[in-house]
């Protein structure tokens, strides 16, 4: 035994003296095979944790965004079974409410639609939504986006960065029916006195000249911005917020006047206030109404003909007409990303790699199956153009080329309360009950508000 114990010490001595730097290397070695280990342990049990795809929408769950989102999670899924997907419906008139609540509670979903422009911004200041040009690049699909949209989109939160998903991009005008028009002896209007008598001569013929989502509210005021940026010019709002003009303004009193004059006479239909976005856009896709203001995004539904009665062939498209005096032209088209779909930091946060190697996937083919499928136009790239694009959507891609300039929504650049002033007071006007100078006064009143914060 004790010359085992005296080998075993001088094996001891020998290792000490004569292989100090090859024992310290094979233990650093064995240091950093454990770290690897442990480090893709982790990574591995990141990547497999359960990934909850929650989308709180305004949209069915088998309509626009959600339809295609949803189709690409389950593909994404059928190789990644830690992925889950949630929907999640809420009225678009509650959404602003339901996502400040959400927000103050820190329990937004990983995606969520909301305003872009200042009710985003509050939020985007509260660090509760994701920075997605730098999140994309990191992923290497940052080229998958439209640089025009993303543009306008940083321009609405103050180019503080790209908080927004552009999962559509339009264009806004007033699409009418071909065949009442022909009937009548109508062609689309140059300016606004012309849509006027248009208006009157249908409204005689015993036809509801427009179609228009009282129970919404932001159509009724989609009008009276159509009017201000022709009488204006494009960057009209912006120069309300900076001070330079007044909503209760001369130009702005006019824009108010026609809706409130078009409203006693009828020309919106009986129970304005009480008609939602589907059953206004029936009206007008079942011939009931001869006009209808709507975004391009309207595409989806145009090009069912489930849903489209009149035919993709009876459908025609005209910009916001002139006005007297103007300065706006017929090359500048009020041009948005529809209401926009933002991700929530703090579930962002919770699992990166995971939730980025989803959003890699999805918005990697968000683009073409979009298009694809709805004939959705998107802020995201067409890689492989259907040979067959519906004809609506050609015609829409067309104007958007020769668009020269562009405006934003009347509401764009107003905060929750400002928007709910203009949104609310709006079914007044547009019922006779609230006069054009009242609505613009108390607009003006919030919009001060606004700016003295």
């Amino acid at each position: 035994m004790r010359s085992m114990r005296t080998y075993t010490c001088k094996l001891k001595r020998e290792t000490t003296k004569g292989g100090l730097v090859m024992t310290q290397k094979v233990l650093k070695l064995a240091g950093l095979c454990f770290l690897f280990v442990f480090l893709g342990a982790l990574t591995f049990s990141a990547l497999a944790r359960e990934i909850t795809i929650h989308y709180l929408t305004v949209q069915q769950e088998n309509e626009g965004w959600p339809k295609i989102i949803k189709a690409l999670t389950e593909e994404y899924a059928a190789q990644n079974p830690n992925i889950k997907w949630k929907y999640e419906y809420v009225p678009q008139l509650d959404l602003m409410q339901r996502v400040q609540l959400l927000a103050a509670a820190d329990s937004l979903p990983l995606l969520f639609n909301y305003e872009s422009g200042a009710p985003l911004f509050e939020l985007i200041k509260a660090n509760k939504v994701l920075e997605l040009e730098s999140t994309f690049k990191n992923l290497g699909i940052y080229e998958e986006l439209n640089p025009g949209i993303v543009g306008v989109l940083k321009r609405l939160v103050n180019d503080t960065g790209l908080y927004a998903l552009p999962l559509e991009m339009n264009i806004e005008g007033f699409w009418y029916n071909k065949k009442l028009f022909a009937n009548h002896g109508l062609s689309e209007p140059q300016t606004w006195d012309e849509l006027a008598e248009i208006a009157e001569k249908l409204h005689q013929a015993g036809i509801q000249p427009f179609a228009v989502s009282g129970i919404q509210k932001w159509p009724i005021t989609r009008l009276i911005n159509g009017y201000v940026i022709r009488k204006y010019g494009t960057d009209v709002m912006s120069r309300v917020i900076k001070g330079e003009l007044k909503v209760n303004d001369a130009g702005f009193v006019e824009a108010a006047r026609w809706i409130y004059e078009w409203g006693h006479k009828d020309y919106f239909g009986p129970g304005v206030n009480t008609l939602d976005y589907g059953p206004a856009q029936d009206l007008f896709l079942q011939g009931k109404a001869a006009i209808y203001y709507m975004g391009s995004w309207a595409l989806r539904d145009f090009n069912n003909p489930e849903i489209n009665k009149i035919g993709i062939e009876n459908i025609g498209f005209f910009n916001v007409p002139l006005v007297p005096g103007g300065v706006g032209t017929l090359e500048e088209w009020n041009v948005n990303a529809g209401l926009t779909t933002s991700i929530a930091h703090a579930k962002f946060a919770e699992n990166p790699e995971a939730i980025g190697n989803w959003m890699k996937y999805v918005f990697s083919h968000y683009g073409d199956r979009a298009m694809k499928e709805l004939g959705l136009i998107t802020g995201f790239r067409v890689k492989e153009m259907p040979e067959e694009v519906p004809v609506l959507t050609k015609m829409v891609l067309e104007k958007l080329a020769t668009v020269k300039g562009g405006a934003f929504w009347f509401e764009a650049l107003f905060d929750a309360r400002t928007t709910s002033v203009a949104w609310d007071n709006a079914q007044l006007l547009a019922i006779g009950t609230m006069t054009p100078e009242e609505y613009l006064g108390e607009l003006q009143k919030a919009i001060d508000e606004q700016k003295a914060k």
